[in-house]
């Protein structure tokens, strides 16, 4: 009588499949974690924000009667004597006329940048002594004296909503004389929309430009432009 034999089939792991039995939970976990970071995570920062800062949340918006026309946020051009003018801004967009190349386009918000320059480039040393020049000539200050250095260079992110403070106080007497105001009356104007150190610390005292442009329009309207 011969004994049974028990035939035992062994696989070899190097005959395996090599993602055999982790495939399922790679799926699981990619599906997991995009669940949670890209819908779970945003929507309640979203929600958290909405509820504790409503109005940063929706953009900082700024409404004039009852039309939006501006973010606190991000800066716009204005060229008129009688505003505030922004400090420069290095953006670019499309040419219109050949969207194959740029042009200048201060405060587009779809381009967000810099001019990356170095401190020592002669193309933004060039630059800086135009704009110092031009900065005197328009708000009619004499050659010796001092600019501030955000009137004459681009902030990083080319949408700067803010001025300083003393670069507001030298462009008031244009101001003035453009809307026929007193001179006091626009300083005041410039001192109720400064805004001070955040927390006390950071940053220097600053002026929103469009905010006081929006304040200035209530003071005195400004003149219809020449056609």
């Amino acid at each position: 009588m011969h004994n049974a034999k028990t035939i035992v089939k062994t696989t070899n792991p190097a005959l395996l499949p090599p993602f055999k039995g982790i495939a399922r939970p790679v799926i699981v976990s990619a599906v997991f974690f995009m669940l949670l970071t890209g819908i779970g995570y945003p929507l309640a920062t979203t929600g958290v924000a909405n509820l504790l800062f409503p109005d940063q949340a929706q953009g900082s918006l700024i409404v004039n009667d009852g039309k939006v026309v501006g973010s606190r946020q991000i800066g716009q051009h204005f060229t008129r004597m009688e505003y505030f003018h922004s400090r420069p801004s290095a953006t670019v967009g499309a040419d219109p006329a050949d969207p194959s190349r740029t042009i200048d386009q201060p405060y587009n918000a779809a381009a967000s940048g810099a001019s990356n320059q170095g401190a020592i480039s002669k193309k933004l040393l060039a630059a800086v002594d135009e704009r110092t020049r031009t900065y005197r000539a328009v708000n009619g200050l004499a050659t010796d004296v001092a600019v501030p250095v955000d009137a004459v260079t681009a902030s990083a992110s080319g949408l700067d909503p803010h001025v300083s403070v003393a670069n507001a106080r030298l462009q008031a007497p244009r101001v003035a004389r453009a809307r026929g105001l007193p001179v006091g009356q626009v300083l005041r104007l410039v001192d109720q929309h400064t805004h001070a150190r955040q927390l006390g610390l950071l940053g220097d005292p600053r002026v929103n430009v469009l905010e006081l442009n929006l304040a200035l329009d209530a003071a005195a309207p400004a003149r219809p432009a020449a056609q």
